[in-house]
């Protein structure tokens, strides 16, 4: 299981998983009952955390898509650079970073009584802080921003695959397979974050009324579940649509479930093949194995 691709794989869907964590349930519970019923301290969390969940989850994208374009455009020169220890390097790093500048997001949120003190909102703090600019920052910096640079990443990626790649039929095939899964990686993303990143940005400057309208409210909602669609459909679309991942996956179940422990009765070579598709053999706890130079179509096939 443990390759570039599938490590970002894994932090994606950490990442995923803790938005809707943190975002759904409370989000419900916000329209449903009309007010916030968990305290200044959690709403300043909550928020928090659903920006950070977000950021992770879409900057996690934009580092899928540059282990992707480095092997597909630089497969010789980015071996070195497409490791194990890397990707762990850069999934922490980027980790810390959002977590680091996310930290404004608890200080600009928080309770807020508007009719009673039993009824208080977790809302923007509006009258000490720019909402329009803090919406522009947000829409730019979780939308377009990252949007641009997996869709530039993405082109040249195919650009490499289609113009300058030779024509086998198995090289056809597996560019075949990348266009698709590029093609409904990107729209995917556009499709369920363009809704809400609009309204949410309308709202900011005071074009529309969310609260007096319930049409609107109504789009807002649906825009809102679109967007959390998202993090369910990205374990669909970068795992079980990746034959890689699929690969070493059920190998890993199957070598977990056939391997007997090792005792006096258990001698000789215990057989094994790794997720990367190698025989790793065993004898009383020593490995072995064989590296070999992977070829353009074989670095092609690892990130599917």
């Amino acid at each position: 299981m443990r390759s570039t691709t599938n490590i970002l794989i894994i932090n994606l869907a950490i990442a995923d998983l803790l938005f809707i964590v943190f975002c759904v349930p409370f989000t419900a519970t916000d329209y449903g009952i009309g007010f916030w019923p968990f305290g200044d301290v959690w709403c300043r969390t909550v928020q928090y955390f659903i920006n950070v969940c977000a950021y992770a989850s879409i900057y996690t994208l934009v580092l899928m898509s540059i282990d992707r374009y480095l092997a597909v455009v630089h497969p010789i020169t980015s071996m070195q650079l497409r490791v194990e220890r890397n990707s762990l390097i850069a999934c922490a790093a980027l980790w810390v970073i959002i977590l680091i500048i996310c930290l404004p997001v608890a200080f600009i949120h928080g309770t807020n009584e508007v009719r009673n003190p039993s009824e208080v909102y977790c809302t923007f703090d509006m009258d000490n802080y720019d909402h329009n600019l803090y919406q522009v920052v947000f829409s730019l910096t979780s939308f377009f921003a990252p949007l641009t640079v997996i869709f530039v990443l993405y082109v040249l990626m195919l650009n490499r695959l289609w113009l300058r790649a030779r024509s086998s039929a198995e090289s056809v095939r597996s560019r075949r397979r990348v266009t698709r899964l590029v093609v409904v990686v990107v729209v995917t993303f556009a499709v369920c974050w363009a809704p809400i990143q609009v309204i949410l940005f309308l709202k900011s400057m005071q074009m529309i009324n969310v609260a007096s309208n319930m049409i609107l409210l109504i789009l807002q909602i649906c825009s809102q579940i679109l967007a959390y669609t998202n993090s369910c459909l990205n374990p669909i679309l970068y795992a079980f649509l990746s034959e890689n991942f699929r690969k070493a996956f059920r190998k890993l179940i199957l070598c977990g479930a056939r391997e007997a422990p090792i005792g006096p009765q258990h001698h000789g070579n215990q057989h094994c093949v790794n997720p990367r598709g190698s025989m790793v053999t065993t004898t009383n706890g020593h490995k072995n194995g064989t590296t070999t130079l992977a070829t353009h179509s074989q670095i092609i096939s690892d990130i599917l």
